[in-house]
């Protein structure tokens, strides 16, 4: 796959989530707790998104973000969006932002594209459930059930369009006007949240123990980022002394890297699923505010 090793961290701690769900799926199958089989499919979608995201579906060019978003100061991947590209290109020309506001607002851009693929895997989806939905021809219970499991998907569609242009509206702000210094939150994955959050169904209260919650989810997640940049930088080194031929500093060199290694993948693990129950918290809560 020709991965980084923080590629390759990342890429752990996604499939031990899925297996994990997988896992609690079986059990729930087991107990005739899935008859509509929507958890299945969103297994399968999710499935698809992390195969799609390192480049595992067989498509060439089909990795999401890289999460060395910025190497030697240049970009490693495109934005394959011009609106995005050239909100892009402004802010780089502006003089508003320093290097590490650069690389911060990078990392959102990315987030974003990340957003849309993700959005534009689950519209396929859909509609290939609506092309099979319609060529029944007689009505029965299972199509009833299937009914709401299209129902189900269209409200999900709806909550990433909106949280996408929601995204874009950020992005434009950020990009024309620089960061804001009283800012609340500053990693793309916690304002996203933030502002899904301040649109649910909560009260003053239950916000207010949510930006708690994200406060300590953003820590959390700089400190994923540290080891990151840590691994990377083991990675690099342990190529170099590789090379020297000196055994004592390559064993030395080796257990660093595999201690980084295994700390990136278990704060992945927990950064990731942290993030699913967060987002699930929300989206019953902008479900009952459709109801």
């Amino acid at each position: 796959l020709h991965l980084s090793a923080v590629k390759l961290a990342e890429l752990h701690s996604d499939l031990k989530i899925q297996e994990k769900d997988e896992l609690s799926w079986k059990k729930l199958k087991a107990e005739g707790l899935d008859e509509d089989g929507e958890k299945e499919a969103k297994l399968r979608r999710n499935l698809n998104v992390i195969m799609t995201k390192y480049g595992m579906n067989g498509k060439k060019d089909s990795q999401l973000v890289d999460t060395n978003y910025i190497k030697d100061g240049t970009e490693s991947d495109t934005l394959d969006d011009p609106r995005l590209e050239k909100l892009w290109s402004k802010a780089k020309t502006s003089g508003k932002f320093s290097d590490e506001e650069l690389d911060k607002l990078w990392r959102e851009f990315k987030h974003h594209k990340e957003k849309i693929h993700e959005y534009n895997i689950l519209l396929e989806t859909v509609s290939r459930t609506e092309d099979i939905h319609k060529n029944v021809i007689n009505p029965t219970e299972e199509n009833l059930v299937k009914e709401e499991i299209l129902h189900n998907k269209h409200r999900e569609l709806k909550e990433k369009l909106r949280s996408i242009n929601q995204g874009f509206e950020r992005l434009r702000k950020v990009s024309h006007q620089g960061y804001d210094a009283t800012s609340e939150f500053e990693e793309p994955r916690v304002i996203d949240l933030w502002d899904m959050a301040k649109s649910a169904n909560f009260t003053e209260k239950e916000l207010e123990s949510f930006r708690e919650e994200l406060k300590h989810f953003e820590a959390k997640i700089e400190k994923h980022h540290h080891y990151q940049k840590q691994l990377e930088i083991s990675h690099q080194k342990l190529k170099h002394v590789e090379g020297t031929g000196d055994k004592d500093h390559l064993n030395r060199n080796k257990e660093k890297y595999a201690m980084l290694q295994e700390k990136t993948k278990e704060l992945g693990y927990k950064v990731k699923k942290h993030l699913q129950d967060l987002s699930s918290r929300i989206s019953q809560g902008l479900q009952h505010n459709e109801l």
